[in-house]
């Protein structure tokens, strides 16, 4: 069974359900896994924008959603007596979710099979696939 789980969290129809099942392994876990969840604000064509204000506001809001989709995510692993973690990185999110996953010492991490893009939605997602790829980590990759 798993100790220590990673969600990669992205506000989602998929990242939902990554959650799901994610908190639902952590309750089969005994003792009860810890389950950690990350948001990242990706910096991928925000640095193009012109160096003013609207990028930094763009950045917070970003963070703002994520701090909000975390929190509900807390609630309810809570409600179930997971104990639950949650970060917010900037950067690439395959490279902070994989980053992550190492810092943490997680032997799982859970992901939707696709972003919020349109594009994603017809391949695995980018950010999965990079996951996979680059991590050493056993990863369960959650269709829709």
């Amino acid at each position: 069974m798993f100790k220590n789980i990673l969600v990669a969290i992205d506000g989602s129809e998929s990242g939902r359900r990554a959650f799901e099942t994610a908190l639902s392994e952590a309750k089969a876990a005994e003792p009860k896994a810890a389950l950690n969840a990350i948001y990242v604000v990706e910096n991928g064509g925000l640095d193009d924008l012109p160096p003013d204000n609207d990028k930094e506001t763009l950045y917070s809001k970003f963070e703002s959603m994520g701090k909000e989709i975390l929190s509900g995510y807390e609630t309810a692993a809570e409600s179930q007596n997971v104990k639950f973690t949650a970060v917010i990185r900037h950067g690439h999110a395959g490279k902070e979710i994989t980053k992550y996953a190492g810092e943490i010492n997680a032997d799982l991490i859970v992901m939707g099979s696709t972003g919020k893009s349109n594009i994603e939605k017809l391949l695995l997602g980018s950010v999965t696939d990079f996951v996979i790829r680059h991590s050493n980590i056993s990863t369960l990759v959650v269709r829709l």
